[in-house]
């Protein structure tokens, strides 16, 4: 168990460790670092998750399972808020199903407890959560370890006629242009979740979320955000939450803060809360600059592309100052949205 310094958790859950690079988001995934600095200072269990190149750690794609870590939620009994596996993404394709039945069996145990699911696998996820077998399994694991568990019928939901999805466990994508959005937002909003929750971070290209169409015959298409499109329709599914960040660290690329913007002014107009984290290591230097006369790596948005070439000087820029400098606040304002859940 770790204290989380992200904004939109408490703490982070590790029952399985290990990865691998699966699109643009991950190229300067900051787990990877971690688990080749953890291996450094001694910790079997990221022994040979990374390799060394010359661009720093890169994922194996070995997934190993912790043990030791599956019940650490069984033994706090204050009510927390879990980000589950920041150090890997439970739905790998390495991970086998009996990995994810457990730790599904211990979020149904610690129902007082909320977990956050963040996947880049949204196809896997949307299938493993669709399996109408997947309740059964994770009942028979609660079954085999009763002895600490407590009695089986104490989790009713998991039974044929039930309650499933778990209330207590947010189900997330990543997505960090518009590329992957459209790709693993409908599998999200397909899956079964009592929440649902997108992380556009690290944001590297705009995403427009009105533009994910959802639905399955002309008479009944909505968008991602959960608005009809023209005037007949019936609103499906829709997100929950959007969480929108800038990326930090060593080779940082910038966020434009017009493609936060436009993702907030869209989760405004259809009521879904909306977190903005940070801007990441690169800040607007409108209202910035002139009150900093130091020299500072300076880039353009052309339009389809970063660039630090003159002839684009009349482009909003950005400047490299900084995760702790650039801050949190859009337009002046600290956007702490969560999504409201009845449980």
């Amino acid at each position: 168990m770790a204290e989380s310094s992200i904004e939109w958790t408490e703490q982070t859950w590790n029952p399985i460790v290990g990865c691998s690079v699966v699109s643009p988001g991950c190229t300067n995934c900051y787990a990877m670092r971690m688990a080749a600095r953890l291996e450094r200072m001694g910790q079997d269990r990221y022994r040979g998750l990374t390799r060394p190149s010359k661009a720093g750690a890169v994922w194996t794609g070995e997934m190993r399972f912790v043990d030791e870590a599956l019940t650490l939620p069984l033994r706090r009994r204050k009510p927390t808020t879990w980000f589950v596996n920041s150090m890997s993404d439970l739905f790998h394709e390495s991970v086998p199903d009996e990995w994810i039945d457990c730790v599904f069996a211990v979020m149904a145990l610690t129902p007082t407890h909320t977990f956050q699911v963040l996947t880049k696998r949204a196809a896997r996820m949307r299938a493993y959560l669709s399996d109408l077998d997947t309740p059964g399994r994770i009942r028979g694991w609660i079954e085999s370890h009763e002895a600490h568990s407590g009695p089986v019928a104490h989790f009713p939901h998991l039974g044929p006629e039930g309650r499933w999805p778990l209330p207590n466990v947010w189900l997330g994508v990543s997505a960090e242009d518009q590329r992957r959005a459209d790709e693993r937002v409908p599998d999200l909003l397909f899956t079964p979740a009592a929440v649902r929750f997108v992380s556009a971070e690290p944001l590297l290209g705009p995403i427009d979320f009105d533009r994910i169409r959802i639905g399955n015959d002309a008479l009944h298409v909505w968008n991602a955000l959960g608005q009809r499109i023209g005037d007949i329709g019936a609103a499906g599914v829709r997100l929950d939450w959007v969480i929108v960040g800038g990326e930090s660290g060593p080779g940082a690329r910038p966020m434009h803060p017009d493609w936060a913007r436009q993702i907030r002014d869209a989760c405004a107009a259809a009521d879904v809360a909306f977190h903005f984290k940070q801007h990441g290591a690169w800040v607007s230097t409108e209202g910035w600059y002139a009150d900093h006369p130091v020299s500072l790596p300076i880039r353009t948005w052309t339009g389809t592309e970063w660039t630090d070439d003159g002839r684009y000087a009349d482009r909003e820029w950005v400047a490299l100052i900084g995760k702790k400098a650039a801050g949190r606040l859009l337009d002046g304002v600290e956007h702490n949205g969560f999504p409201e859940v009845a449980r």
